[in-house]
Order: C-alpha cells, then structure tokens, then sequence
C-alpha cells in the first residue's frame, strides 16, 4: 500500500541549507507537526545553484548539498523521527551553462552526432547542417574573431583529448582531430560538431529544445527507455534503498508524453507517492489516467486566494487601472483573455520562435504560413497543453478561434489541424510541448506584470478575470477536491510563487479599500514615479505588500517587473533612462515615501494579517496534503525568486515554538504582532491535530453560519473538527462587528484547538469564538 504525507514542510536544500543541516532540523518539523519533510532538488546541479533544477549529473547527489552521505543521514534522522521524505525531480532538462560540468553534453559538444548521448538531447540536427548551435557570441562570429576573444589550448586532458577552446567563460572541447588547426581558427571551428551563433540567435535560430526561453536549460528525451534510465537510475535508488518516499516531478507539460512518463516512472518505483508541478487553468482537470497523487497545489492556492478577496472591490481597482492608462497616455486596458493572446503571440514570435520554427521543421511536408498559423494556434491555446488522443477539444478551441481572427491562414489551419490532432505525428507530439511553454512565459512571466490592479489575483496557476469566488463555490471546491484528488498537495507559498501568501493576503485588503488605496497610490506617484501608471501601481503594491522592504529588494523585484512586462524595457534590450524611474521608486520607498508608507501599512495590517491566519487555517485544515514552505509558519513578506529564497532563521523559530508551547500550557495565548507568533500557532495546532487524528479531517461539510454578518465567515466541518475562518474583514468592521451572527453547531461539546477555551453544546455566537483570533479550530469533545 502506497505510504502518503498527511502534511509537507518545504525545504531549499543549497549550500547554505545543506542535507546534514536539515537533518538537524528534523526535530523542529517534528514539533512543528509536520508529516514528511520536502526537498528541493538533490542531484548533482551547476555549481553555485541555489535551486538546483539546473541537474548536470544524474548520477549522485549534489556534494554541495551534501553529497550521499548527507543524504544518507538525513533520510535516516528522518525516518527514526517518523518523516517521510518527498524528493523533487527535474526529468525535462538539464544544466548546460557550464558544459564541461555535465558530462553528456560535453560529450556530444565533443562528438556530435557520434556522442552516445547524442539521442538524449532533443536536438534538431537537420536544422543547423548537422551542427548543434550554441548561441554564447557577443557579437557575429566574425567581429568576435577579429577581436581576439577565442583561446584555444591543445593540452589534452581525459575529457578533452584535443584540448579546449574557450571563449571568455565558456570552454568547449575540441572535436577529434581538430587541434592540429589551431593557427587556423575559421578552420577550427569549422571543424567542431557545435555552431557558435549570436547571443540574440537563440530566439529564432536554436535547434535544441529548452527549457522554456532559458537556454542554458537543454532538453532531454526522457521518452526513450535508455535515457529514462540513465537519467532515474539514482533516483530509483532513493526509492528501493529507502532514501526516499516519494517524488515531486517537475514541469511534466515538458515533457514529450507525461502520461507515459509517468507510468515508467511508477513501474520503477513501485508506485510510490507521486506528485506533478502541474498548472491548471480554471475548470480544467488533471487527466485522470495519469498514476500521480495529483498536483502540487496552485489551484488550492488560487481558491483560497479568491474567497479571501471583494469582487466589488476589484472592479473598482479596474476603473483604476483604466484613469492610470489613460493618464500615461496608454492604449485602452485590453479583456484578459485579449492580453494574454497578446503576450503569448509576443512569445510565439520573438523569445520562443526557435520552438515555432522547430515545429514547422516537424511537419511531414511544408504548408504555406505554417509559422504564423502555428504562432497563432499557441496564442490561442486555451490550457497549457493537451495530452493526445485526449484534449482535442482543446485543440478544436485554439483552431476555431485562430480562424476567427486570422481568416487568411484558413488554408493552413485546415491543412494542420489532422497533423496536430494525431499523435503519431511528429508535430502532433512536438505542438503541446511548445504551447505549455509558450502559455508560461506568455501569462505568468509576462501579462502577470501587465495586469497590475491587484497583486493577489496574478499568482502562478491563477486566471485574474476570475477575481473571487462566493463562500458556496469555495466549498464546491473543496469538495470537488477531496472527492477526485484526496492526496493532492495544496500550497499557499512556493518557490515559485510571484508573491508570499503573506503579501497576497495584505494586498487582498486593497479589494476592500479600493477608493483609499487610489489616494495613496497618487500620493506614492507624486513623490516618485516611472511615468507608466500601472507599472507604478505593481511596484508600490510590491512595496506595501512586502514592508518593511529594504530599498535594494524593491529594486530588484521593479527590474524584474518591469523588464518581464516587456513594454518600456527588458532583459535583452533594457532601457537605461527608463529603469531610472525604478531606481527612484526603490530609493522613495526607504526614504521620501518612507512615512506614506508606514502610516497606510498600519492602515491594513491588521486586515492583512487577519486574511493571513484565515487563509492558513483554511489550507492546513483543508483537503489535500497541505505543504507549509520553508519559513512561513511566521509572517513572511516575500515577493518573486530569488527574493523568496531567503536564508530563513531556524533557531529563532524553533525557539518560539518552544515558548509558545510553555506559555500555551499556562493558558498564555500570543498577540497578533509583528513576531508572528499567533500565526506558529495557528500552524502547529493545526498540523499537529491532523497528524496525530487524521480521522477527524476524513469528511467535509460546510458549516452553517447565520446571522448578519454570515456573508464574512467560513466555515467547514472536516467530520469530528470544524474550522472557522474571517473574511473580508474591512466590511466586518464596517458592519460593527460579528453582533448576533453564530456557528450552528451538532449538540456536543467543543474545544478550540487555537485558544484551548471549551465551547459548550449547540450553536456558539462567533464574536465568542473570534475574541483572541480571526479563526477557530473546534474538535468536538469525545
């Protein structure tokens, strides 16, 4: 029977984290009520890595994680403690930044197609004359020989026979043979089985798949029996030596056949516990043949988000929106579903047109305007990705609405839509690959930064034009996920997540608030500004939704922001005298904006946190297995890697739960204040009744609330414990406050888990449940 997690605790294994200090903090997961500890990526990765999906050798444990040995102990610190261990796997690509570090690659740099590891790659050799291009030139080719930026260096090595040739950071190895050129550079690398391109080729000229528009991420073709084994060897070990008991698996929508994927993958392991990196869009299901345990939660993440948030309010944020547009001089704001088609055919033809191209190469005979249809079809892709034979509906959406808006490719869409519909096809299994990537970099890396009227709404696996979700479809939710996906993770924080749960829950406050945070804004705009509306407003919700915020943290999230909204300037091609306006922004918020700030923060913490504690209640007592990431049982406001992958202070958290639980024994419950205490308790309370009673969360019922304030509570009977939570807070108080409103409740006896107060048998008003907290954990008295 397959052993399963009933909660998570992420942990970003790097060398500041590494395995032998995690073992250490098994005690404190242990006391903190967690069930299984959850590990970033542990296999050797591109040195320096902090999040190690960047894998150079599948064959042993990154040493600067740890090596085997810390892996060894941990595992076996874990186990004896009564952790599981859930292990992330990175099976779409590779790290090639560094080439000599992964041995594959630079075996097929040195070999090309005679490499043996030439098949593990998906590599397009007929495009590039039987060359693998790597796009690392500063310049042209021939300006960069002119200038004298090659080295080359005929000392043979074991992996190098003929030497090496460097160009600044990168060193390639030489081609058999070849050294003897070495006075004749053009006749040097006219000899090598790699093509050095332009920097700016990769968008368009790059015949090896990526891992979306990074380049230094190379594709692999996990497919092929002999690549999955090779590339699963170790893991597999993990599995059968009881290193490990369970797996993350990572971007499946890359991969050529998920679903295959995944039955090698539990065929290996014995079916171990599995989860996949999976991004739903609203209304779409995990196929339901796949042998996971479901998804690692951003759906949940997207509901909990959404109860929390005043559809109203968003409206009125819009309108917002639109007087900022106008005021830049902006065109008029587009539809969402307008702006993404946008973004994704921005993608489709600029950072991810080597990907269109290659499908184009795919296709078993050529098709006139088969570049632009194909564009047009990933810009209309409704999901990320189908999974043939399942998923034509999909993919009849995207063709009907690509030839509504493109009447003149109607010759090319007839002519492919049977080639993308069947599997068997080369395009038909190469098409759902591209559009997943071009969905990702089109939506969550750049219209989530065009779409700014509230930070909450773009989070990754979110659709902003659903903007809340009523109290009734929050349960249809819950029930719909415990009834397909019991074993699903849910999450509410990742490393992955474009805002910290705490962030999302201060800034849902503004949906409340709409008319006040349009005073502040301006007040903000008038001290420092980037001339560009809606980009202000992002990047000062970025600020009041993370302070306090040093400056340089500001700074880095504004250029990252600005620069994946790609519309006054961008990573390629930044805009100096634009990205001033960023800087000022930043300085503003440590120093002439400081007391703006500070006073409209104090305005709504209050609210935020209450949003904070709600929203954890809800996922920890939720179904699914709910993860808490790293450092976030306190208040945590972090915005978009790498500034959620802070070091996080262990110690001091393991010292107040120990406080807690003393000053807890003496009936000493902690404030709501800026040490974040109330929420350590919400969150171990909470994980500690659902591992040591997991029968008492087997069920979900929605409770009745009654009252004149009903509309601002949920609440939910698990079957033996019922959770309680506030919502729209602001309204509340603007109503006065709970007045009559109450829980009905099963003629028994209850105790608060939170607060440890009895409350008595039958219906309880909530402003007795609510004195010292914003949520309630009832377990009813046996």
């Amino acid at each position: 029977m397959t052993r399963r997690p009933l909660s998570t605790y992420r942990l970003q294994i790097r060398s500041q984290l590494t395995l032998d200090d995690a073992a250490d903090l098994v005690p404190y997961l242990v006391d903190l009520g967690i069930s299984w500890a959850y590990l970033s990526p542990l296999l050797a990765a591109v040195p320096g890595s902090d999040h190690g999906y960047d894998v150079v050798d599948h064959s042993r444990v990154d040493a600067s994680r740890g090596g085997e040995a810390g892996l060894r102990r941990f595992a076996d610190t874990a186990h004896e403690a009564g952790l599981g261990v859930l292990v992330d796997i990175v099976p779409n690509h590779v790290g090639v930044a560094i080439p000599r570090q992964n041995p594959w690659w630079w075996d097929v740099l040195r070999l090309g197609r005679g490499s043996r590891y030439a098949t593990a790659f998906d590599i397009d050799w007929r495009h590039g004359n039987g060359k693998l291009r790597l796009p690392i030139l500063g310049s042209v080719a021939e300006a960069a020989l002119d200038n004298g930026d090659f080295v080359v260096d005929t000392t043979a090595s074991d992996d190098a026979p003929d030497g090496t040739l460097s160009y600044f950071e990168h060193v390639l190895p030489l081609a058999p043979g070849s050294g003897d050129l070495a006075s004749d550079l053009p006749a040097l690398l006219a000899a090598q089985h790699y093509e050095l391109r332009f920097w700016q080729d990769q968008n368009a000229e790059l015949n090896y798949r990526r891992f979306f528009a990074v380049s230094e991420l190379a594709g692999i073709r996990v497919e092929l029996p002999d690549v999955f084994a090779s590339s699963h060897r170790e893991i597999v070990r993990w599995i059968t030596e009881g290193l490990a008991d369970g797996i993350r698996v990572d971007h499946p929508d890359g991969l050529a056949d998920p679903g295959g994927y995944l039955e090698a993958l539990a065929g290996a392991t014995g079916a171990v516990y599995t989860l996949v990196e999976k991004i739903l869009e609203p209304g779409e299901s995990l196929p339901p043949w796949w042998r996971t345990d479901g998804t690692t939660g951003y759906d949940a993440l997207g509901e909990i988000d959404r109860v929390l948030v005043d559809p109203d309010g968003v409206a009125a944020l819009s309108l917002l929106d639109a007087w900022l547009r106008a005021e830049t001089g902006l065109a008029e704001g587009q539809s969402w579903p307008e702006l993404i088609h946008t973004t994704k055919r921005m993608i489709a033809d600029g950072l991810l047109q080597s990907e269109i191209r290659r499908l184009v190469g795919s296709l078993p005979y050529g098709i006139v305007g088969a570049e632009d249809a194909l564009a047009e079809l990933v810009a209309c892709f409704p999901v990320y990705r189908s999974y043939l034979p399942a998923g034509h509906e999909h993919l009849s959406e995207a063709f009907q609405e690509s030839r509504a808006r493109r009447p003149d490719l109607a010759d090319a869409f007839d002519e492919l839509q049977p080639l993308l519909a069947d599997a068997r096809t080369e395009v038909g299994v190469r098409f759902p690959q591209t559009s997943g990537a071009v969905m990702a970099k089109g939506v969550e890396d750049t219209a989530f930064y065009r779409w700014t009227r509230l930070g909450t709404l773009t989070e990754v696996g979110g659709d902003p034009s659903i903007a809340a979700l009523s109290i009734a479809e929050f349960h249809d939710a819950q029930r719909a996920r415990l009834a397909s996906w019991p074993h699903a993770m849910t999450t509410l924080s990742t490393h992955d997540t474009k805002r910290s749960e705490d962030v999302r829950a201060r800034l849902s406050v503004l949906s409340e608030i709409p008319e006040r945070w349009s005073e502040v804004l301006e007040e903000l705009r008038t001290i420092a500004s980037t001339g560009h509306g809606p980009l202000d407003a992002l990047l000062w919700q970025a600020v009041v939704g993370a302070w306090p915020i040093a400056s340089d943290r500001v700074l880095a999230y504004a250029q990252k922001a600005a620069r994946e909204a790609a519309e006054a300037t961008g990573w390629q091609h930044p805009d100096a005298a634009f990205e001033e306006g960023l800087a000022a922004i930043a300085d503003a918020s440590g120093g002439a904006a400081r007391a703006t700030v500070e006073r409209f923060v104090a305005e709504i913490d209050a609210f935020g946190r209450s949003n904070s504690l709600s929203a954890k209640l809800l996922q920890l007592a939720g179904p699914g297995v709910p993860d808490v990431y790293q450092g976030t049982e306190l208040w945590d406001h972090s915005l978009v890697d790498p500034d959620n992958r802070r070091p996080v202070d262990f110690a001091e958290r393991a010292r107040l739960l120990q406080a807690l639980d003393t000053d807890f024994g003496r009936g000493v419950l902690p404030p709501i204040d800026d040490s974040g205490r109330a929420k350590l308790l919400v969150t171990s309370r909470t994980l500690r009744l659902r591992r040591d009673n997991p029968e008492l969360f087997a069920t979900y019922r929605p409770a009745v609330v009654t009252g004149p304030a009903s509309a601002h509570a949920v609440a939910v009977d698990r079957g033996g414990v019922t959770a309680v939570a506030t919502r729209l807070p602001v309204g509340l108080s603007r109503l006065g406050g709970w007045g009559e409103t109450q829980l009905l409740r099963r003629d028994v006896a209850a105790v608060d888990a939170l607060t440890g107060r009895r409350i008595e048998p039958g219906p309880v008003r909530v402003e007795e449940l609510f004195v010292d907290y914003p949520v309630a954990l009832l377990v009813d008295a046996r």
